[in-house]
């Protein structure tokens, strides 16, 4: 077999076998096949797409070209979430106590960010003291002991993927949905879930801008699922303006602890309900959606959801009296208020702008080796819709320098206020088998 007449059966719109697709991966992971030819590939893919067939070849080759976690001696199903990202994503940080304090176990493997703000696991070692790196046998342990446990992904997780990604990134072929559902659903399998929840995001902060391409990348996502018998399913949520109030890792902490006291931004807590509600009832917890929400609400309602949080922290020796008081971890030098220009209703945020601003703050990298400053970011206090009064604060900057011209330049042209209140969905649509 020859990596030559791959390209060119794809270049020409051929449907490459399994065995065809096996021995490329295989050969590549093993540096047997040079890069040149590979973005020759990943361009043809680009270009002539891929069929349903293809694609879930290509994900199983891809999830077995490394370790595949077993997790097995964890009781009951386990379910996995995944958000294709956004500004102010702070879900994982309530979802996973949420959901583990009505008995589903969480065992999640997480990432860091490259981009806006960090990754989950950027967010919680915002709390002093907390372990994403735990020995196999402690994490499961830990999940089977309290149901929850989040660490950071094994370095041999789907290698094939961190190579093609790489790849990806430097050749203008990241944006095809074949490779975005198969980098993101290798991972998943790899990473041993029975069943995956997707939040697909949509819109100015998300990578999907059209909602089209969301709900392609979704439906694409969903069937590779079933034919890796995955149960799956995938909500198609808004990302023009950013979930919640904070753009920033302790400040995402802070809203995450907030909002497990029942104190959260509306968006935010609804959008857990949601994605909460599906891995219930996934989890064989509930049998409906309804039911598995009123658990859920009583979780939260009762501080069970808050109790398990600051169990999670204390297991994986982080120091838990930030639940008790969460401004602690809020030690920026400076605060300094974006007061609004004029009276009105706020009608854009526009999300990706806000999170560059934020990445300029230092909440975000934009290389993979730059150092996170965990204290600052922005904190929102009007969203779209809301009504404002000349000079009032439209949000707060958190920072530990005094120059923020450009960061003020980035939010004056993307924050509008107009006359006339709109509104914003939170959900487009939620895709099941």
């Amino acid at each position: 077999m020859r990596m030559v007449d791959l390209i060119e059966k794809k270049r020409d719109g051929g449907q490459l076998t399994t065995e065809e697709i096996n021995w490329f991966v295989t050969n590549y992971t093993q540096d047997e096949i040079p890069d040149y030819q590979v973005s020759a590939f990943l361009m043809a893919v680009f270009y002539e797409d891929m069929s349903d067939e293809e694609i879930t070849a290509l994900t199983l080759a891809m999830a077995h070209s490394g370790e595949v976690i077993d997790l097995s001696s964890i009781e009951g199903i386990k379910v996995d979430k995944h958000s294709t990202g956004g500004v102010g994503d702070t879900t994982t940080l309530v979802l996973a106590p949420l959901v583990a304090s009505v008995g589903v176990p969480v065992a999640k493997m997480s990432g860091r960010g490259l981009g806006y703000t960090g990754g989950t696991l950027d967010k919680l070692e915002a709390i002093p003291g907390f372990q994403i790196e735990l020995p196999e046998e402690e994490f499961t342990r830990l999940v089977n002991q309290s149901h929850v446990a989040i660490i950071g992904q094994s370095g041999n997780l789907a290698p094939a993927d961190k190579k093609l990604y790489a790849l990806r990134d430097v050749t203008a072929t990241v944006n095809s949905i074949p490779l975005i559902a198969s980098s993101i659903m290798s991972k998943k399998i790899a990473a041993g879930a029975d069943a995956i929840v997707l939040d697909v995001t949509t819109g100015d902060g998300a990578f999907m801008k059209k909602l089209s391409d969301a709900r392609r990348l979704a439906k694409t996502m969903v069937r590779i699922g079933a034919l890796t018998n995955r149960q799956t399913m995938a909500i198609i949520s808004d990302m023009i303006q950013p979930l919640g109030e904070a753009i920033g890792n302790s400040l995402e902490v802070v809203e995450a602890i907030e909002t497990l006291q029942g104190k959260g931004p509306a968006d935010l807590l609804e959008m857990c309900y949601v994605l909460g509600s599906q891995m219930v009832v996934l989890a064989k917890k509930a049998p409906d959606l309804d039911q598995a929400r009123k658990l859920l609400e009583e979780a939260l309602e009762s501080g069970k959801a808050l109790a398990k949080f600051r169990e999670m922290i204390r297991n994986q020796g982080g120091d838990d009296t930030v639940v008790d008081h969460p401004q602690s971890l809020l030690t920026a030098k400076y605060e300094q208020p974006f007061l609004a220009k004029k009276s009105g209703y706020v009608t854009k945020l526009v999300a990706n702008e806000l999170g560059i601003a934020a990445m300029l703050l230092g909440a975000g990298r934009r290389t993979k080796e730059e150092e996170i400053d965990y204290a600052v970011g922005l904190k929102l206090h009007k969203k779209v819709g809301d009504k404002v009064t000349e000079g009032e604060p439209l949000l707060t900057i958190y920072s530990n320098d005094l120059e923020l011209n450009e960061v003020e330049r980035i939010l004056e042209k993307n924050i509008e206020i107009g006359e006339v209140a709109v509104e914003l969905p939170l959900i487009h649509e939620i895709i099941t088998e």
